[in-house]
């Protein structure tokens, strides 16, 4: 079971611990100091002994390594600046699948689209639904509907409608 405590604090007990028996202090001595076993001294002195400073170090941390480091991770957002045309794509919307597109060009790097939905929403990125609407829409022509037509539609329908009580 691991000691608790940072990789740093343990792998300074661990120098402790040698340095001690160094002194000449007792394995027993040195482990009842630092509350571990007496085998637990004697493994630390055995590597010490074998791989110098390298037999003490801390170890790396546990878990799979990260995909991309803290500067590429950067980048990746700051790509989201910019509109995705101009990394390419056709239009103006980004998703997740374009997303992991560009980070498989750029540096080599697969990502699951469902994966990098759930990384973009944990960096307050969340998803956008452009508004859709017709290639041949006139927002002038809409517009004079809405200020000329349709009062006059509203009107007709307020005199043939009946009254409630």
């Amino acid at each position: 079971m691991r000691s608790k405590g940072t990789a740093a604090e343990l792998e300074t007990r661990r120098i402790t611990a040698v340095r001690r028996v160094g002194e000449g202090w007792a394995q027993k001595d040195v482990a009842a100091f630092l509350g571990v076993h007496p085998v637990t001294v004697a493994r630390w002195v055995a590597r010490r002994r074998a791989d110098r400073d390298n037999g003490l170090k801390a170890k790396p941390t546990p878990g799979r390594p990260r995909f991309l480091t803290g500067e590429q991770e950067r980048k990746v957002l700051g790509w989201l600046n910019d509109p995705p045309t101009q990394h390419g794509f056709r239009t103006d919307l980004w998703t997740a699948r374009r997303v992991a597109e560009l980070i498989l060009r750029k540096f080599g790097v697969r990502f699951h689209p469902n994966y990098l939905r759930e990384w973009l929403t944990e960096r307050n990125y969340t998803p956008q639904k452009p508004a859709r609407r017709a290639r041949q829409r006139d927002q002038a022509a809409i517009d004079r509907w809405v200020a000329e037509d349709w009062p006059r539609i509203q009107k007709r329908r307020g005199r043939s409608t009946p009254t409630s009580p």
